[in-house]
């Protein structure tokens, strides 16, 4: 590559290194993860990853649990999140007024400053109560024929914290959609217009149809933060090992077990079970970004 001067070389080898640097470090980080987890791969071998039961008196492992409700969890969180994020984001750039907007934005965007502690103890002292006492008669006398919404309710766990990464997630995936809905044409919007639509169906078809790949783009990173989000989910899930089809009943995630239990872990087993843990956390996260991204360039693709 040739370059104008010298100040363009060094700031291209300096981006370059930084570059590589990411990449060198993550892959020291699997690496050490990897080796921190051979001694309870050889003790479990796969039934870690095909078993629930987790003892780790008696160097009994298995994640399948774990794995579950960080799944159920944040995807259940996205489903609640999304349509309120997009909605938020429209109403934000399409319908508030000038001076308005950047009051709103403001204030839609704090929620992702609130620490994540926070909002485990205001789930823990206000939507726990509320879920246990509110929401879960109305969701057993409307949709208590499904087995997801059977069983007895405690406040803590899967349902409640899916409410609270939603809440969590929301400022992330408006953000995007926001700048990805500024992006779309006003000709666009007036041709839309012109030609009778509308202003809903204006909304729909000249910034939401367009839009689409964005708006994958901005769940993709909510999702992201749902997946590894920790101390919120550590408070409010009820942090049992265990596979409930039911919303109601309590649950565990990757994170929120490496968090209570690794300042306790008291053998090299434990700790390795735990590392491990975090290699298929790393792993789901990684396979989820890997799929949306593909739906999004196979959409973009087709736009073009």
């Amino acid at each position: 590559m040739k370059f104008i001067n010298k100040q363009d070389q060094i700031n291209f080898r300096l981006m370059q290194g930084l570059a590589i640097g990411v990449v060198v470090m993550m892959i020291i980080m699997i690496l050490l993860l990897v080796k921190q987890s051979l001694p309870v791969i050889e003790l479990s071998g796969l039934s870690f990853l095909t078993t629930d039961w987790w003892n780790p008196i008696e160097e009994e492992f298995g994640a399948l649990s774990f794995v579950y409700g960080t799944l159920v969890t944040s995807f259940l969180a996205l489903l609640l999140a999304s349509p309120f994020s997009i909605a938020v984001a429209v109403f934000i750039t399409e319908i508030l007024p000038d001076k308005v907007k950047p009051i709103i934005s403001m204030l839609v965007e704090m929620i992702a400053a609130v620490p994540s502690i926070v909002f485990g103890l205001w789930g823990l002292f206000f939507l726990a109560p509320f879920v246990q006492t509110t929401l879960t008669p109305f969701l057993k006398s409307t949709l208590g024929f499904l087995p997801i919404f059977q069983g007895p309710s405690f406040g803590i766990g899967i349902l409640t914290a899916s409410m609270i990464l939603a809440i969590m997630i929301i400022p992330t995936i408006t953000s995007i959609c926001r700048e990805v809905f500024k992006t779309v044409p006003n000709l666009q919007k007036e041709a839309a217009l012109g030609l009778g639509a509308t202003r809903f169906e204006m909304i729909k078809l000249a910034i939401l149809k367009p839009s689409f790949s964005g708006i994958m783009g901005a769940m993709v990173l909510g999702l992201g933060r749902a997946l590894g989000e920790t101390m919120a989910v550590a408070m409010v899930i009820g942090n049992q090992p265990s596979i409930n089809f039911s919303l109601f009943a309590p649950g565990s995630t990757m994170a929120s077990v490496i968090a209570n239990e690794y300042a306790e872990a008291d053998n090299d087993i434990h700790l390795s079970a735990l590392c491990l843990v975090g290699l298929l956390l790393f792993v789901v996260t990684l396979i989820v970004n890997v799929s949306a991204r593909t739906i999004v360039w196979r959409f973009g693709s087709n736009e073009r």
